[in-house]
């Protein structure tokens, strides 16, 4: 079962959440989502355990405890949508009530 685990302080170590949940079965990765640029912590991750009751218990024990300094968020990640990922909006001013009257 994927986990998502989120509002992690920036000091979160990948070994952290590996510690935090293996307290409660076996987990198979642990890794924290990084910004592409600075390669700093965007205060998220996820935990991969194998076992789903594993997992749920893991879930219900590490959801709201402190961790570094914050209560973090842990529950079942939702599948990835594939959809590209479009801005909403925008366009040109053109046609009638657009650029300058006179």
């Amino acid at each position: 079962m994927n986990i998502y685990v989120g509002n992690l302080s920036f000091q979160v170590t990948e070994g952290d959440l590996q510690e935090a949940f293996s307290a409660y079965g076996a987990v198979q990765s642990a890794s924290i989502i990084k910004d592409k640029f600075s390669g700093q912590s965007r205060g998220f991750g996820f935990v991969e355990m194998p076992n789903k009751d594993e997992a749920e218990k893991a879930i219900a024990a590490v959801n709201g405890k402190d961790i570094k300094g914050r209560a973090i968020t842990a529950n079942e990640a939702r599948p990835r949508t594939d959809s590209p990922r479009t801005g909403g909006g925008g366009g040109g001013r053109g046609g009638f009530g657009g650029g300058r009257r006179f």
